[in-house]
């Protein structure tokens, strides 16, 4: 089934080689030249990714992207200028799933969209060939996770997380207790030879526990064991 791509960018421009690139490579398209635009039709009609520039006026993206998440967990990309480290960090800490920095090459930002897709439809898809659910839940002490339909709960209450944070977590909650280092937590989340440095997992590991605390403020199962990575405890 062709993956949709909403674009979201005030660059007519770039909005216009985009996504003819993107269609040359089968995809179908949707652009936006605003934020507020943007936002009603990504709500109504989710595609299975979406691009957002962060500087945009009347609603910029992070604005778009936290006003999304109140509804959606859909893959987004971040296009960000070289200069605006600060606005990267934070929007993955929004839950954003990469970004890209301008100006940047087609091939590459095709490649990203091509890599979230793949682990968009892993974590839909569970175990291969499973018929019962049972068989693809993870449950370790308060924390359930049900790899076929991407659900995540904590003492029972459902927590939303993206894709890349699913992965994360699904990597620590695996081998309970066992360290993993950032390099294992980027393989496991980002594949195809895709660079992302040690900042990019910190900021979802952080996201993911804040969602966590907004249920149990005691949360504490992702511990840092600082200059080694992360693990996952079970008490």
């Amino acid at each position: 089934m062709t993956a949709s791509i909403a674009l979201v960018d005030d660059d007519r421009n770039i909005l216009t080689s985009v996504s003819i690139a993107l269609q040359a490579e089968g995809f179908i398209t949707r652009v936006y030249s605003d934020g507020e635009t943007a936002l009603k039709a990504l709500i109504d009609n989710p595609p299975d990714l979406a691009i957002f520039d962060i500087k945009m006026p009347r609603m910029d993206g992070l604005e778009l992207l936290r006003r999304l998440r109140e509804k959606s967990a859909i893959p987004v990309i971040f296009l960000t200028s070289k200069d605006d480290e600060l606005d990267e960090a934070l929007g993955l800490a929004m839950g954003a799933d990469d970004y890209i920095a301008k100006p940047f090459s087609q091939r590459l930002l095709i490649a990203r969209i091509r890599a979230i897709l793949r682990r968009t439809e892993l974590a839909q898809a569970g175990t291969a060939g499973s018929e019962e659910a049972s068989e693809a839940e993870l449950v370790r002490g308060r924390l359930t996770m049900d790899t076929a339909r991407h659900r995540v709960t904590w003492g029972g209450t459902p927590v939303t997380l993206t894709v890349t944070e699913f992965l994360i977590l699904e990597t620590l909650a695996q081998r309970p207790g066992i360290v993993k280092t950032r390099n294992q937590l980027m393989d496991a989340a980002y594949h195809d030879d895709i660079y992302v440095d040690d900042r990019t997992i910190d900021s979802h590991i952080k996201r993911v526990r804040r969602k966590f605390r907004q249920i149990d403020p005691e949360f504490d199962a992702i511990e840092t064991l600082y200059g080694a990575g992360y693990r996952f405890s079970e008490e």
